[in-house]
């Protein structure tokens, strides 16, 4: 600065003044700053929209993808009641009522006489083994007699 100073300006100025033609060191540091911090809060608010589905995902096919959907409601609506909903509905464990209630309609079949050959276990026929022929059924057993 080969220029003088006025003589009504104070004559040290603070660190984050810059001569002209010099880069702003202060304004470059704010501007990484802001940027990581976007990105840092950006990261935390999706992680914790995703908070039900991940707390969602050991339970049930049917409650997860409640859940899930919820989520994806109140991210695009931004309802917050959607995500309370999801929170909520993956901290309760919900019952299995589909598998008694097809266990009992297989009984009920059962007893009726309505079972499908097709649903019905097929009986495994004992195998024959190739070394010992089989005994004709009028014959006694001749095993273990010497």
């Amino acid at each position: 600065m080969s220029e003088a100073i006025h003589p009504t300006a104070i004559h040290h100025l603070p660190a984050f003044i810059t001569a002209p033609g010099q880069s702003d060191v202060l304004f470059n540091v704010v501007v990484v700053f802001m940027i990581l911090a976007i990105f840092a809060l950006g990261t935390f608010y999706l992680r914790l929209h995703s908070l039900p589905e991940t707390m969602a995902h050991k339970s049930h096919k049917v409650q997860y993808e409640l859940v899930a959907v919820l989520g994806l409601i109140s991210l695009l609506t931004h309802n917050n009641i959607f995500w309370i909903a999801a929170l909520i509905l993956a901290l309760i464990d919900l019952p299995d009522f589909s598998s008694p209630l097809s266990s009992i309609s297989r009984s009920l079949e059962r007893i009726a006489g309505k079972v499908d050959a097709s649903t019905e276990p097929v009986p495994a026929e004992p195998e024959t083994v190739a070394s010992h022929p089989a005994a004709p059924a009028d014959q006694p057993s001749m095993e273990g007699k010497a």
